[in-house]
């Protein structure tokens, strides 16, 4: 059974729902991710996304475009962002850890020696943003194999058939895009997106974490009403930009919002 898989279990079983907050590796330098992710796990997350640099990230908005630039500044790469990895897994080997990003750096490393990698640096999942279902079928028995939970991307229009392919494929949780759009996007339509994950369990039993335009504690403990996760980047992101020469606050910044995420959560 994966961490991610387990994590899940105990907190269906707990009654509660689990907090994921995204951050770009290396932003807005190297040394910063080990030290805040920890301190994320320690404020209430039980997932970690931790997102690869890239410089063209599509599905991004201004908020992660800009991480990424400020990470590639300091020349990280996907190889970089798995050392981040075995780093925090020196001192934590239960919190899951789902990298995310884009297919190009898998594919310049190579899918076989990607996913070796990824597993001896305690990668728990991969949700790879440009590689649809239907264009897996090579990476995700990779994945598989090696005990990596593939993870994917539901849009608001995603056919029933889609969805029951990227179950089929999927491990560990779906990710449910909120919005139509870019992420750090806005207009959020609680009800909508409450009737849609109430019609997406009709049709797989993994849990289901929804993320884009998650900004504050009162907007997740109304997703966490219905969904298994709430998913909250663009506004952790923002605070690392709002003090990027002073990371003693920008960490600070991150465990506050969280630790008032994880209290309306539980609430």
């Amino acid at each position: 059974m994966s961490r991610l898989t387990s994590t899940f279990q105990v907190l269906r079983h707990a009654n509660r729902k689990a907090l994921i907050p995204f951050i770009t590796a290396g932003d807005p330098e190297p040394g910063f991710t080990v030290p805040v992710m920890h301190a994320m796990v320690e404020a209430g997350a039980d997932v970690i996304e931790l997102g690869v640099p890239f410089s063209d990230p599509m599905a991004d908005g201004p908020v992660i475009q800009k991480a990424s630039e400020r990470a590639l500044v300091h020349h990280m790469s996907l190889g970089k962002t798995l050392d981040l990895v075995a780093e925090f897994r020196r001192a934590d080997r239960t919190t899951p850890i789902v990298l995310m990003g884009y297919l190009n750096p898998v594919e310049c490393m190579g899918y076989q020696r990607f996913v070796d990698r990824a597993k001896d640096a305690g990668v728990d999942g991969v949700l790879t943003v440009d590689m649809p279902p239907e264009e897996a079928g090579e990476f995700v028995p990779m994945l598989h194999r090696a005990g990596l939970d593939p993870i994917f991307l539901l849009a608001p229009n995603s056919s029933d058939a889609r969805v029951q392919r990227m179950a089929a494929l999927g491990r560990g949780y779906l990710y449910y895009v909120s919005l139509k759009g870019v992420t750090g996007a806005s207009h959020l339509d609680l009800a909508e997106v409450e009737s849609r994950i109430a019609h997406i369990r009709s049709l797989t039993d993994l849990p289901i974490g929804v993320g884009f335009g998650v900004k504050n504690a009162e907007t997740a403990a109304a997703i966490g009403r219905f969904a298994d996760a709430v998913v909250v980047g663009s506004a952790l992101v923002e605070k690392i930009a709002a003090a990027q020469d002073r990371p003693e606050q920008a960490r600070k910044d991150i465990v506050d919002l969280l630790a008032v995420m994880r209290r309306a959560l539980d609430t």
